[in-house]
Formats: structure tokens, sequence, C-alpha cells
């Protein structure tokens, strides 16, 4: 694997590198071993383990700290991790330093530069979880540098946040705060941490099929956050541990209904690489 490129300030990207760079430190604290971060990860990593096996080798696309990289390695899979936040990197590559060696390598590389990415045999399959790709605005752009780098039948699973988060609406409607509750409904939003500015693209279902045909087909919808809820409530589920269990045990079951799997928090979206007719 030839070595991926540095990111550079002018580089596409770089705007979500470094608003994510600033909650680098923390962010293993504040989401990765949350009861709601644990609780939503668990319902991803249980299609990852029906989607990919042994032997496999995978491209992470916003792979953060590492967390999920890590869980893939353990059963057997080899992952090359990338991210647009440098700081993201740096503390992967320091967790990983503390594991046994394990088959990954993690680079500083935003999304939409992944072509800079040389594999010396195409990838198995490709992941991005938790809202990763919300960051990027051109998703056609990454699904046409994606072939080059999978294989056919290759499976692409893409976890996002959702256009209509219906937990979302109804919570921020229910305190008064309107432009809360409807803020990833236009598509698009302005977000702002520590003064840096970050826009959000909420594409639908539809808008996704569209952007990754014709070499990609969707073969798959789950919901992730349909019953258990965003991680702004965390302080209710550590004063309620018993009640997001139980929610858990829910989204289990109604995660993959038609009505429920696009309103949640996020969606699981399952691609396969095909050759088109």
């Amino acid at each position: 694997m030839n070595h991926a490129p540095a990111e550079r300030e002018f580089s596409p990207g770089f705007a979500a590198g470094s608003v994510f760079d600033r909650l680098a430190a923390s962010y293993d604290d504040d989401f990765t071993e949350s009861l709601i971060g644990r609780a939503q990860r668990n319902q991803v990593w249980k299609v990852l383990q029906q989607s990919f096996r042994a032997n496999d080798s995978i491209l992470e696309l916003n792979c953060g700290t590492g967390e999920d990289a890590f869980f893939l390695t353990a059963q057997g899979i080899s992952v090359v991790g990338c991210d647009a936040s440098k700081q993201m990197i740096l503390r992967a590559t320091y967790r990983l330093q503390q594991k046994h060696p394990r088959p990954i390598l993690f680079y500083h590389l935003s999304t939409e530069r992944i072509a800079c990415l040389h594999p010396p045999t195409p990838f198995s399959g490709v992941f991005s979880n938790f809202s990763g790709l919300n960051c990027v605005a051109d998703l056609a752009a990454l699904a046409g540098n994606l072939v080059r780098l999978t294989a056919p039948g290759s499976k692409l699973l893409l976890c996002l946040s959702t256009r209509y988060c219906l937990f979302e609406i109804l919570y921020y409607m229910l305190r008064g705060q309107p432009q809360k509750a409807l803020r990833r409904c236009s598509g698009h939003t302005q977000a702002s941490i520590d003064g840096t500015p970050l826009t959000v693209y909420y594409p639908t279902l539809a808008q996704l099929r569209s952007n990754f045909a014709p070499y990609f087909q969707l073969r798959s919808v789950r919901g992730i956050g349909v019953a258990i809820p965003p991680s702004y409530v965390e302080s209710w589920a550590q004063r309620h541990p018993r009640a997001l269990h139980l929610l858990s045990r829910l989204e289990t079951g109604v995660a993959s209904l038609p009505l429920l799997r696009s309103t949640g928090d996020h969606m699981l979206l399952t691609f396969v690489r095909v050759n088109p007719s």
C-alpha cells in the first residue's frame, strides 16, 4: 500500500477535519464510551459481522479514533482507516499502539481525496460510520472514486444521519425549539464548533441511491437509532439504563421496517458493487 499524502489546508474536507480536531481529545469519553453511543454502535456491528468475513480487506472512511477498525480486526479483517482530522488519526494511532499488533493502517486523508490511495489489490468492502459522509458535498464523485478501489461484488456499508429524525423533531418541538427540530429537513444545515463553520448535508434515500448508481446498487436499509435515542439525551440514558436496554431490544425488531428505517437518528445502507449492463 502506498502511503497516502498528507492532508493540505486548501483541500476539500479541511473544514470537517478542523472541526473534528477539536473533538478528538474527548470524543471517546463523550460518544464512544457513552451508553447511547455504545448501544447504537452495537446495532451497526451486528450488520458488520453479517457483511464481512475473516481475510477481507476493508477501507474505512471517517474512521475517527479507530473503534470500528479495532472491532473489524478482531474478526480477522484487515483495515485501512482514513479521516480528515489529523487529531483523530493521532488518537487512533495511539490507541493502536496500546493494543496487540493488528492489521490496521491509519491515514490522515479526507474522503474527498480518497482517490490518492493506491492499494495493490481492490478492497473487499468499504465502511463509513456515524455521519462522516454527511460532511461530504459530492457523494456521486465519491462513488466514482470507490469504483476504482473496489472489485465487483464488494459491499459498501454506509451509516449516515437521516433527513427526518422523528425523535429529534418531537424532542425539540416539545422543548419549544422548532429551528432545531427541523434543522435537517431542508437537506443541509450550517453547524459551528468553536467558531469553525461546517456544512452538514442530509441526503434522502432516493438521492443516495442515485448518487451511487450505476456501479453500486442499494441492497438493504436499516435504521440506527430508531428506538435508541440520539446521543444528546445521554444524561437520561445514564439515569435509566434499563429503559435504554429495552429500547435497544426494540430496535432490533423495528429497525428494518420500511416506515421507520429512514426516520431514526441514522440509517445504515448496504450497497453492492456491480457491473452495469
